[in-house]
Formats: structure tokens, sequence, C-alpha cells
């Protein structure tokens, strides 16, 4: 070419750059470059090829054509039968753009040289040697590259030609091409050769690790595939003709389970997850559990819910005798739900001592409205995650108590009695108690929330019953939201039907007894309500009764008798010596011994309180394993005590010459509470006085500092301890009186009950006459002499004035 400017057809090209000595097939298509091709081939003239700017325009303009290019000579040319031309063409010289001459039916440009600059030599040499040894690498890792470009790279000397080698053969952009080609400096341009191949080798190492980690799954999952394939095949020929895989079963389960929108989702999205995992993975494992927990929990299964109220009555009265007053609750959540067609109002909680038949009412109440009973134990459940569930993160995970209930239950609308709720601890795990908050508050346990399963689940047709020995124990957010049922007891009368209806005949069938070789009187069932069980329930007294009658089968098999009768005179030569003392607390009338009434958690219980004086500094002792509560009221009922003193015949300056002793038996057992400060007092005056304290008259009652009788609880507990023990007359407290309402007749009708509202009316009816009072002024008045000094337990006849 000469150094003057020429004129020559420009041929644009798309997604390449020509360098100099490079030999290219081109495909030609567009019209405006076919009538350039044929304007080289009429006047034998060279073609410049220039790439453009964007590869996208099918009729580039002039602005987009690089200004850079390769003078090209057409070394083939031939047409195709779809119009389209193949060209072979070798570039041989750069050449920059001018001028655009000509643009209407093709591109003509004037062009000149454009010479290479030659740099320092050394550096020049350097560079062409780590190129090619950068090139080797390049290509041996390429493969796509043959043996004689890299020959012919590593025989090359000229560094413009080597250049233009090397750029011709990377695999980078068009751009960067481009770059390289308007680059005229070779020392400048063999270093962006060179970085540019360093860049292609790092490239090249990350997808060949790469391929490498795809190929070890890919061979692993084929692997796994083709011993599955392997075991189904066996399986077939052991006679397994089952054609659907479990995943397409859980599929189907999935489409048949009534899930919520949620669950459904769910179950959907971790099945797809499913899918995509082998089937021996670890986390494969957890995703099957999960999914075989969802579709095995019931979803819209519903169990037909009896509403027949006569029905429901029939079965508590038959397996319950008494307790008329949680048998009407029932019998009314029934009859609502046969209104409202659905479960209203709070959930109940039986609260009574052990052994009266609440885990049993739950049963019954689960018979009676046709609903599966489940029983949850809270007993010592100190872990939050046991009611809602373990997070699927940690191992073994698995939903809370709740749904497991419900999977047992087989239905969403079974009966769970969670048993013991009073029992709940709670530790570093959290407080399981709160979680229970949800779960008891009808206003939001529809959208109950279990941490494994993770999608609400409706709970608003379940009825819950709970069951607790006490009331204290249960937190107040959570006490609230329970309707309190009380089960104090059964009546000696109560007792007898239970052991005749229920006890007796479920230990003959229990131990094999057939019908008449075995008969038990009323007489002996009252001897061992009396005197071999004192509690509030019914559990010791099944346990007598089993004792009995194993003690008759054993003689039945030893000795040649056909029956046995048991009465309440023989009674003792099955049971051995009674443990208990049936009748009065006291067979005489004590001096500083009152009768007092406690609670216990198995039920009421007669509290003997005995009071001594003794030579001394004033001082006041308290024994008897008492709690704070109870230590104070004895302060309080001493204080009152020496407040009323002129009443009741003694006179101040005289405290100060005696010690007072107050005793509660049973030392062994702790004893707490306030109800038992009338009692005291009753104790202290007598003892003072040396009056008897009435044997046939209990009492109970809080006492203030003005000698005011303050209300107790657990009123009917008492008053059965009170028949038990023989007891005629008892003592409550005026704003008690209401609570009589609530007792049975068979109780109130067995005691003479008499309210009082001050410690004079105590006083009054509990000692056999009252205290002569004194004016504290007089210095003859009555006084306590040393020798007098009277012990607890001293009769009528001993303590004279």
């Amino acid at each position: 070419m000469k150094e003057s400017q020429e004129t020559f057809p420009v041929l644009p090209l798309r997604d390449i750059v020509v360098f100099p000595n490079m030999i290219v097939p081109l495909f030609v298509g567009r019209r405006k470059s076919v009538l350039a091709l044929e304007q080289v081939v009429n006047e034998e003239k060279g073609l410049l090829l220039a790439a453009q700017t964007d590869p996208k325009h099918d009729e580039p303009e002039v602005d987009q054509v690089f200004k850079v290019g390769v003078l090209a000579n057409v070394l083939q040319l031939l047409k195709l039968p779809d119009s389209t031309v193949k060209v072979l063409v070798e570039g041989h010289t750069r050449v920059k753009i001018d001028e655009f001459v000509k643009t209407d039916s093709y591109f003509e440009v004037l062009a000149s040289e454009l010479p290479y600059e030659v740099g320092d030599p050394a550096e020049t040499l350097a560079l062409m040697k780590s190129n090619k040894e950068a090139f080797e690498t390049y290509a041996k890792g390429k493969r796509s590259i043959p043996d004689e470009a890299i020959a012919e790279v590593m025989e090359t000397d000229d560094p413009a030609r080597l250049s233009d080698m090397l750029a011709g053969h990377l695999s980078v952009t068009v751009p960067q091409k481009q770059e390289i080609l308007e680059l005229s400096n070779l020392v400048t341009r063999l270093e962006k050769i060179f970085a540019l191949l360093q860049a292609e080798m790092s490239v090249m190492k990350v997808e060949k690790k790469i391929k490498s980690r795809v190929k070890s799954q890919m061979e692993r999952t084929q692997r796994e595939y083709y011993l599955n394939e392997q075991m189904k095949a066996i399986q077939r020929e052991l006679g397994d003709n089952e054609e659907r895989s479990e995943l397409d079963e859980l599929a189907q389960k999935i489409e048949k389970t009534e899930f919520s929108d949620e669950a459904r989702d769910k179950a959907k999205a971790e099945l797809k997850k499913l899918r995509s995992m082998g089937p021996n993975s670890s986390e494969a494992t957890v995703v099957r559990n999960y999914l075989d927990w969802l579709l095995s929990i019931p979803w819209g299964t519903k169990k037909e819910v009896t509403e027949d109220i006569s029905f429901a009555e029939k079965v508590l009265d038959e397996d319950h005798y008494g307790l008329e007053k949680v048998k009407e609750r029932i019998v009314e959540y029934i009859a609502v739900q046969k209104r409202t067609k659905k479960i209203s109002g709070p959930i109940l909680c039986l609260v009574g001592p052990p052994g009266v038949g609440k885990t049993s009412l739950g049963q019954s109440a689960a018979r009676a409205t046709g609903r599966e009973f489940v029983r949850v134990s809270l007993g010592g459940v100190r872990d939050e995650a046991e009611i809602r569930g373990h997070r699927r993160t940690y191992i073994g995970s698995m939903p809370g108590r709740i749904i497991q209930s419900l999977r047992r239950g087989e239905s969403v609308n079974p009966l769970i009695l969670l048993d013991e709720i009073d029992k709940l601890g709670h530790s570093y795990r959290g407080d399981p108690a709160s979680a229970m908050l949800e779960v008891l508050d009808p206003e939001q346990n529809s959208k109950f929330v279990d941490h494994y399963l993770d999608v609400d689940y409706d709970l608003s047709d379940v009825m819950f019953i709970t069951t607790a020995n006490y009331l204290h124990n249960i937190p107040e957010p959570l006490l609230d939201r329970m309707e309190i049922i009380s089960l104090p007891g059964y009546t000696e009368d109560e007792k007898l039907e239970i052991a005749k209806r229920h006890l007796v005949p479920k230990q003959r069938t229990s131990h094999g007894i057939k019908p008449g070789e075995f008969r038990i009187s009323q007489t002996a069932l009252e001897s061992i309500i009396r005197t071999y069980t004192r509690e509030a329930g019914v559990r010791n007294m099944e346990r007598e009764i089993a004792k009995l009658i194993r003690k008759t089968v054993t003689r039945l098999e030893k000795e040649d008798v056909s029956k046995i009768s048991v009465t309440g005179k023989n009674v003792g030569d099955f049971l051995g010596v009674p443990p208990y003392r049936y009748g009065l607390a006291e067979k005489t009338n004590q001096v500083g011994v009152a009768t007092g009434l406690a609670w216990t958690h198995t039920g009421g219980d007669l509290l003997s309180i005995e009071a001594a004086v003794l030579p001394g500094k004033g001082r006041m002792k308290a024994t008897g394993k008492l709690g704070d509560v109870m230590k104070e009221s004895i302060d309080a009922a001493a204080t009152f005590v020496r407040s009323i003193s002129p009443e009741i015949g003694i006179r101040q300056k005289e405290f100060e010459k005696i010690d007072i002793h107050v005793h509660v038996p049973e030392g062994a057992t702790p004893k707490e509470g306030p109800s038992a400060g009338v009692g005291m007092v009753t104790s202290i005056v007598s003892v003072l006085t040396r009056i008897p304290v009435r044997r046939d008259v209990a009492m109970t009652g809080e006492i203030t500092l003005r000698g005011t009788v303050l209300p107790i609880g657990g009123l009917k507990s008492k008053l059965l301890a009170a028949i038990r023990g023989g007891i005629k007359t008892v003592l409550i407290p005026e704003k008690n009186k209401k609570d009589l309402a609530d007792i049975p007749e068979s109780i109130t009708n067995k005691v003479t009950i008499e309210t009082v509202s001050n410690v004079k009316d105590v006083l009054a009816k509990a000692l056999t006459r009252m205290p002569e009072a004194i004016d504290p002024d007089l210095e003859d008045a009555k006084v306590i002499p040393p020798a007098a000094i009277v012990q607890p337990g001293e009769t009528a006849s001993v303590a004279k004035h």
C-alpha cells in the first residue's frame, strides 16, 4: 500500500476483529456487504475489514463502525444457494479510516496505513518470551487452538506479527480485541496481551474446578440413580409390583389431604425440595420426616359429636356418683354447643385433692360428647418445646405434645385432658406455662403455630379440660383463661355409694371373683371408710378393697370354702389393725386444747392446738413445724389475748411472770395458713383461765388484733373433716355463711354449723363457760399462781378455781 491515501470498499464485521496475517472465512448476507465484495472482485482492489461498535444493527451508520481496521485480500469467494456469499479473506495491513467517500450502496473510504511503534528492544524481547510461555499454557488448557498455531507462535520473532497472532487467538470481547488492534506501540500491545492471557488462564482454572466438581456430583448422582433402579428391579422380581414411587404417593396424599392454603403451599414446597435431593442425604430424611408429620395430623377430619343431652347425663351418672356441679357444667357445654355448633366459653379446670376423679371425669366427658379422649400429662414438663415443638434445625426435632395428641386423636375435635397443669415447671429452656397461654385461649388458638410444623393449625374445635391439685401453683395469666370447678372431696355417704357401684365390682372382675364367692356388708365398707382411710378421694379406699379381695382369693384357693363374707366384725382379720380412730378428736373436755380445721392437698383434716403456761418472763413460743404465716397468727392471737386480759380475769402485769407455749401436734407435718387463729386464741384463753374447751366443737377462722374473725377457704373440705372426726358443732366465720349454699345437705345435716363474727362469740360457744371479767385497777384481782399453772390436756375436774 502506498503512503498516500487510497479508497477502499468497507465490509462491516459483527462479533469479530480481524488482525494482520489472519485468514478468516466470512459469511456475507447484507446487500451493502455483497456489493462491496463485487466491487473488490471487479476492480481487484483490497477490502477494508472494520468491526461494528454494536453488532445488533443490520444496517450500520458511519458512526457505528470503528475507525481502525485491517486491509485484506480476498482469497476465495463462493455464492451459496440462499443468496449469501462465503468469502475467505487474509488480513495484511492495519489502516485508519480518514474519510467516508461513499455511503449509499456500500461504504467506500479514504484510508491510510497505521505503522507500528518499536519500543525498547530488551523490554520487547522479554515481553515476547513471557507472552509465548503464557500462550503455550493457555493453548494447552483451551484445546481449541491447533498445534500448528502454537508452533507458529513459538517460532515467530517479529513482535508485531506475534502480537497480531496472539490477539487473534484470544477468547476476549470485541472491544478488547479492537483496543489491541488500535494500539501502535508494540511494548504496550504485548503488555496488554499478557494481562489478558493471565486473566483468561485464571478463568480457565476456575472453570476447570467447577467442571470437576459438577462431574463428581453427576457421577455420584448417576451412581445413586443406577443403584436405585437396580433396587427397584430387584423389588419387582421379588413380587413388589408397586408402580408409583414414594414421592408420587406423597404427592397424591398432599392432594387428597384437606390442608389449609398455607399448609398445602408448605407441603408442596417441601416435596419439590425433596425431589431435587438424593434419597440417602441427611437433609432428605429431615424433609421426609416433616412431610410424614404434616400428613399424619388430622386436617379437616371431624368426628361426629354427640349432642344428646339426656345421653350425656346418663353417661356421667353411670361413671360418677356425686360431683353434681361439674356434671352440670359439662351438660351446659353440650347444650351450648348444640345451639351454636361450636365450642364456646372458657376452658374447664377441675381442681381438687388426689383421688376425687378428675381424670376419670375427663374420660366420661369424652364419652358423653362422643369425642376421642387424649390425655396429656404435664407433670414435670420443664421445656417450652414440649408444648410448642422443636425447630427443624435440631437433630431429632419433633412437634410438641399438643400436635402429637391430635395425631393420636385422629380428628380435629378430640377432648384433650391436660393432666396436672399445676405441676408445670420452668428452666433455662423456657416456661411451658407461658406456651400454654395460646393453647388455652379460645380467642387465639385458631392460629396455633407449632415450631416444628411452622404453619397455623386450628385448635378451636378441640375441647380442652385441665386438672390440678393446687391453684396457687398456676400462673395468674393462665388461671385467667380457665373456669375453675372445685372438687373438694366426697362425703361418707358418697364414698359408700362409690364403693358399692364402682370399686367393689371393678376389683371383683380384676381379681377373677365369681358370682356368689364374695360378699361385703355395708358395715364393713363403713369401717374401711372410717378407720382404714382418711382422704378426700377414694384411691386409698380402692387399695384397701383390693387388699381385702386379694386375701379373699388366697383363702378361696388355700382353704376348703366356697364363699367368704366380710362384715364390720371380721374386716380386721383381712386388713389388720385400723390405722385411724373414728370419733371425737378428744374424749373429754380439755383445758388448753382446741380443735381446729385445716385444709391440705389431700382434703380437710382436724388440727389439735395445744397451749401451756409456765413461769417465765413473758415470752411466746410456737412449735410443730409451723410456717411463717401460722407463726404470725400465733403472735396475733397472743397479742389479742393480752389486750382483753381484764375481760378474761387476768391482770396485765401477770403476763410478765409467765411464758406461753403453743404447740400443734404431728410435728413432722408442715403446717401453714392463718385459718387456725380462732383455735389458737381459744386454747390460750382456756389455759390461762383453766376453763376447758368443749370436745365436740371445731372451729376455723382468721383473727385480727381487734378480735374480728375473717373468712377462710376450703369450707366443704373442712366440714367433711369435722364429720369424719365426729364433731357435732363447727364454728365458721360470718362472712363464710354465703358459701353454705354450695354445700350439699348431706353434709350440713350431719353437723351443726354456727357462724361467728368476733372472738367473744367463739369463746362463748367453744368454752364450757365464759371467763369472769375483773377490774384491772383492783389489787386483789385474780392472778395465776405458779403452783396453779396447768398443762394442756388437764380435764375440767382438775382445773378448778
